[in-house]
C-alpha cells in the first residue's frame, strides 16, 4: 500500500473565535492510501488543546509508516498501523478513515453500509456563530439562513451581548459552547438566563477537570449539558456520564472510526444524548463523520461550511439536515485541481 499526504491550510470565511482562541486558518493533513488502483482520503485537523500540531504529524509522517504487507481488515488494519501515531489521535484518524475509504471501496460498498446504515440522512446540523467582532453578528446571522439550528461560542466577558445581538436577529434554536470557559458561579448563572433565550443546551461549561462543579451544576441547571473536552474516548464515558446529559463525539478526538461507533453504543447504554462534532475540516473529515450521523441525536458538522477554500465535494446539507453523498467509500470528489491533492 503507497501512503502519500501534504499539508492544506483551510481558510475561515470569518476569524474562528472560541474561549481559548482566535484562528483565520487551520492547517490540515490529507492522507491518501492507494492500491490496486483505488484511492483512500483521510484528513488530520490537529488541536493545540490536546498537544497536537501538523508540524508534529508531518515530522511523525516523514519518519515512515510499516504497513502490512497484504490488507487486512479495518480492525486489523487499526491495531497494526494506530499505534505507531504515538498516541497522536488526529493522526490516527487520518489513516483510519482512509483506510475505510479504500477498503469500503474495494467491497464495493458505502461508508455508511459498514457500520450497518442504510439511511443516508442523518439530524439536522447546528452552523456556528464563533466569538469574534460583535457588529459582524447581523451578518453572521444572515449567513444562516439555510440552516435551523444556532451553535454559539459563549466563554467570554459579553456573553450577554452577543446573546442579546443575535436574539436580536432571530429566534432560531441555539445551543450554546462555553469551550470550558465558565467557573460555577457564572455557569450556573447563564444556564438559568440561557433557558428563557430558546437555547436547547450547553457545550461543555466548565474545565474538563472540574467533573464535580460539573455534576453540581447539572443539578441546578434547568438546561441540558454536553460534555465535549470532557469526552475524548471510549473510556471517559463511563468516568463522566453522572455529570453531563449527553455527549459530543469528535472524530479527531478519539482517533478511529471504529472507536466513534463504539463511543455512540456506549452512550446509548448510559442513556446519554449524543450530538456528532467536528473541528474546523474540509469535507473528508465532514463526509466521514457523516456517514455515522443517522445513528445520532444531534449534529454540528459544520467545519467545511465556515471555509471559503474547501478542495472537496462530499457530504451535503438539504433543508439544514446532513445527507451522505452517493458513492462507495467516502463518496468524495476533488473539486480543483491543485498540486499534492488527490
Amino acid at each position: 500500500m503507497e501512503l502519500s499526504f501534504t499539508q492544506y491550510n483551510v481558510r475561515c470565511t470569518h476569524p474562528f473565535g472560541i474561549s481559548r482562541n482566535t484562528h483565520e486558518t487551520y492547517p490540515e493533513i490529507f492522507v491518501y492510501l492507494e492500491q490496486d488502483g483505488i484511492i483512500g482520503r483521510g484528513e488530520a485537523s490537529p488541536s493545540d488543546r490536546y498537544g497536537e500540531s501538523a508540524d508534529l504529524i508531518m515530522s511523525k509522517l516523514e519518519k515512515g509508516i510499516k504497513f502490512p504487507v497484504d490488507p487486512l481488515s479495518p480492525e486489523k488494519f487499526e491495531a497494526n498501523v494506530l499505534p505507531q501515531c504515538n498516541g497522536i489521535k488526529a493522526m490516527e484518524m487520518a489513516f483510519s478513515m482512509a483506510y475505510l475509504d479504500w477498503w469500503t471501496q474495494k467491497e464495493g460498498m458505502a461508508m455508511k453500509n459498514f457500520f450497518g446504515i442504510d439511511d443516508k440522512k442523518g439530524p439536522q446540523t447546528s452552523f456556528t456563530i464563533a466569538i469574534g467582532n460583535i457588529n459582524l453578528i447581523p451578518q453572521k446571522v444572515k449567513e444562516t439562513e439555510p440552516y435551523n439550528i444556532l451553535k454559539v461560542k459563549l466563554g467570554t466577558d459579553h456573553d450577554y451581548e452577543i446573546i442579546n445581538a443575535i436574539r436580536a436577529e432571530t429566534d432560531k434554536v441555539i445551543r450554546v459552547d462555553a469551550n470550558e470557559g465558565w467557573n460555577l458561579e457564572t455557569a450556573v448563572e447563564m444556564c438559568k438566563w440561557l433557558a428563557d433565550q430558546n437555547v436547547e443546551y450547553v457545550e461543555q461549561p466548565l474545565l474538563a477537570e472540574n467533573i464535580a462543579e460539573t455534576a453540581e451544576l447539572k443539578k441546578r441547571s434547568p438546561i441540558p449539558l454536553f460534555a465535549d473536552e470532557n469526552c475524548i474516548i471510549p473510556d471517559n464515558i463511563p468516568e463522566i456520564a453522572h455529570a453531563f446529559d449527553g455527549i459530543n463525539i469528535k472524530l479527531m478526538k478519539c482517533g478511529s472510526m471504529l472507536k466513534a461507533k463504539e463511543m455512540i453504543e456506549m452512550a446509548r447504554e448510559l442513556d446519554l444524548s449524543i450530538m456528532l462534532g467536528c473541528m474546523i475540516e474540509s469535507s473528508i473529515g465532514i463526509t466521514a463523520a457523516a456517514h455515522l450521523s443517522p445513528l445520532v441525536d444531534h449534529a454540528d458538522l459544520d467545519g467545511h461550511l465556515l471555509i471559503d477554500n474547501d478542495p472537496y465535494i462530499g457530504v451535503r446539507i438539504e433543508d439544514g439536515r446532513v445527507v451522505i453523498p452517493d458513492g462507495l467509500g467516502l463518496g468524495i470528489e476533488l473539486d480543483s485541481d491543485q498540486p499534492g491533492l488527490k
